[in-house]
């Protein structure tokens, strides 16, 4: 069994307004969608609803029993279009060079940082990431918890940018998506 990640079965699907998470990311035309950390799910299955007919999300995490309860609920929900793996995304995604239209980091570039992995993430993400590919970023409000890590740990828009900027990621727009999550979403320059 792998080891439960720093915030493995939490999820901040409940707290964003998805309505205005859909209408940031254009999720027209076929898609090859990667949910990185996903967990069990909650993000991926409701991408691969609005995709069903034109795209495929590929959702990773290293924890094995989130993966798991992730195949089963996408079983139950007749979508084939999930494809769902356990792996460890700060050494390999295994997905091809340029391969991914849109990646989704929901709440989880915060632990990358606070364990000392986002680098080995961050670099595979530019690898798999088409050139005109999106990098989407949920993350907690810089305030006081719950729900949510300690404010220590969370990540503003400007801090978010001082992390991927020298990777080459450019910072198109940042959206409010409730009361303690907000969306920034970046392009490779």
């Amino acid at each position: 069994m792998s080891p439960k990640p720093i915030a493995a079965g939490k999820s901040s699907f409940d707290l964003i307004d998805f309505a205005t998470f859909l209408s940031a990311v254009d999720l027209r035309g076929e898609i090859v969608f990667l949910d990185v950390a996903c967990g069990i799910g909650n993000y991926a299955i409701e991408i691969a609803r609005q995709i069903r007919e034109t795209g495929t999300v590929h959702a990773l995490d290293l924890w094995e029993e989130g993966i798991t309860k992730l195949r089963l609920k996408a079983g139950s929900l007749g979508l084939e279009n999930i494809d769902a793996a356990v792996c460890d995304v700060s050494k390999k995604i295994p997905l091809d060079d340029h391969s991914v239209d849109i990646c989704l980091m929901a709440t989880v570039l915060h632990d990358l940082v606070e364990d000392g992995t986002h680098h080995g993430a961050l670099k595979e993400i530019v690898r798999v990431l088409k050139p005109a590919g999106l990098l989407a970023v949920v993350e907690f409000k810089k305030m006081p918890g719950p729900p949510g890590p300690p404010e220590k740990v969370r990540l503003s828009p400007e801090e978010l940018l001082q992390i991927l900027e020298p990777l080459g990621f450019q910072c198109r727009d940042t959206a409010d998506l409730g009361t303690v999550t907000y969306l920034s979403l970046f392009h490779l320059r």
